[in-house]
């Protein structure tokens, strides 16, 4: 904790330092974001002396760890004690405060919600330049309920104090495969509803969409022995798994991460899954930060709208987003986007949160599903940028739904107050940041200031 205090002073006097016409930003080694957008006029913070674990007490069941602590440091720290946090968003570089103030999700959702409904204490440089120590039960109880979704507007998480579950060496697997997406969202209804398949308690449940007629269910199970363990970190592909056995067994480790080698199905993009580049690959290089790298320089460059151009291929727009709807609108989500869309995988996760939080006011007990897709789609003639995401947007809000705001964003200014409980966050933002030294939501996460 002294090596913490000391990193705590000098983040605090370097923020103090920043001149008061540029808007202060973390530096972080990774980021998970996808709103990229000019710099402008910005002071870097730097992060690295706030990225440890400072303690994990398996009494307590409890950690203490540092704002910009990865999960991947944090779970390789909690799994020789045989525990974990409550929720383990998908990717090994997401941050601790990264999915606390910007929301995250897996599998265990259905029960646990998202990582913040596990968070006892946060510790947060305000955007006033204060250090404060918020708890559901203290006088900073407001800020503590409004850091979730925030997105760093109304401070940056230093230090949070976690609850940890306890955990058994293996998961067991089963893929149910669907031909139909109503019976499948009513199939995860009732498995999330009674927390069992087949008469057996579920510790995990997420699915994959691979097109109208085929999607899986998969419901994982702790177990102590397992009578063999499979390994997706080489040449095999995990989403490929899916469709091809119903039934595998992972370490614990290994399902947890089971996502980031491939990040999901994206490192198709870079060639990836082709067996002659696979085999040539460090292993080392398969994760989802190198190809979050890969993405920002091609950005940079435009090498693949160059590439498009070359070949005369119709300009591609950027569709990465993460929505939620009720679970009983899911099917209707799959109709709209296989459509509209046509992009395949989609990720689906169940997700109940268990009391309201005001900038992402999910409604307390009820099952939503949420569904992930990344990738690029040829655009219509005639359509331009934001084509498809404006569609997606408008049709999740029809659906009694919403939208993490890590990707890019459209709407219009009240719409976005209206969505996001504005009435909610600018009380707690003049109480934390008066003179507006942060930037607010709507610019941060719409206009991308």
């Amino acid at each position: 904790m002294s090596t913490h205090r000391r990193a705590v002073e000098e983040i605090r006097r370097s923020y103090a330092e920043i001149p008061g016409d540029a808007a202060p930003r973390l530096a972080k080694a990774t980021s998970n974001l996808f709103r990229f957008r000019d710099q402008g006029k910005t002071a870097k913070l730097s992060a690295r002396d706030l990225a440890e674990v400072i303690s994990v007490d398996p009494v307590a069941m409890t950690a203490e760890v540092q704002g910009m602590t990865t999960y991947e440091h944090l779970v390789d720290a909690t799994l020789p004690h045989g525990l974990m946090p409550y929720v383990v968003p998908q990717l090994k570089t997401i941050t601790l405060g990264g999915a606390v103030t910007g929301l995250g999700i897996e599998s265990t959702s259905f029960r646990d919600g998202l990582p913040h409904e596990s968070v006892e204490e946060l510790e947060i440089l305000t955007g006033d330049g204060r250090v404060i120590v918020a708890r559901d039960d203290n006088e900073h109880r407001d800020l503590f309920r409004a850091f979730p979704n925030s997105y760093g507007t109304l401070g940056y998480a230093l230090r949070i104090r976690i609850k940890l579950r306890q955990v058994q060496p293996y998961v067991r697997l089963t893929h149910v495969k669907f031909t139909d997406a109503d019976k499948c969202m009513l199939a995860m209804q009732e498995i999330c509803d009674g927390m069992e398949h087949d008469g057996e308690p579920v510790d995990f449940v997420d699915g994959v969409y691979f097109g109208p007629q085929e999607m899986y269910i998969t419901v994982g199970r702790f177990a102590e022995r397992a009578p063999y363990v499979s390994d997706y970190t080489g040449m095999r592909i995990y989403y490929q798994s899916i469709t091809q056995r119903n039934r595998d067994w992972l370490t614990v480790r290994d399902y947890l991460w089971r996502w980031d080698t491939d990040w999901f199905w994206c490192s198709r993009a870079f060639g990836v899954q082709q067996p002659v580049v696979r085999s040539l690959m460090p292993r080392r290089w398969m994760r989802s930060d190198v190809y979050r790298k890969l993405v920002s320089l091609d950005r940079k460059y435009g090498l693949t709208a160059r590439i498009d151009r070359w070949r005369g291929q119709p300009v591609q727009e950027s569709v990465i987003q993460d929505v939620e709807t009720p679970v009983e609108r899911g099917a209707e989500f799959l109709e709209f986007f296989h459509d509209k869309v046509g992009m395949t995988p989609v990720w689906m996760c169940p997700l109940r949160s268990s009391s309201r939080w005001p900038l992402y006011p999910l409604e307390p007990g009820k099952l939503y599903v949420n569904f992930g897709f990344w990738g690029m789609v040829p655009l219509p003639r005639g359509q331009f940028d934001g084509y498809y995401n404006r569609l997606i947007e408008n049709s999740v809000h029809a659906l009694d739904g919403h939208k993490s705001l890590y990707s890019t964003s459209f709407y219009a200014r009240e719409q976005f107050w209206r969505l996001y409980n504005g009435d909610a966050y600018w009380p707690v933002k003049r109480e934390y940041d008066p003179s507006g030294r942060l930037l607010d939501l709507y610019d941060k996460c719409v206009r991308g200031r």
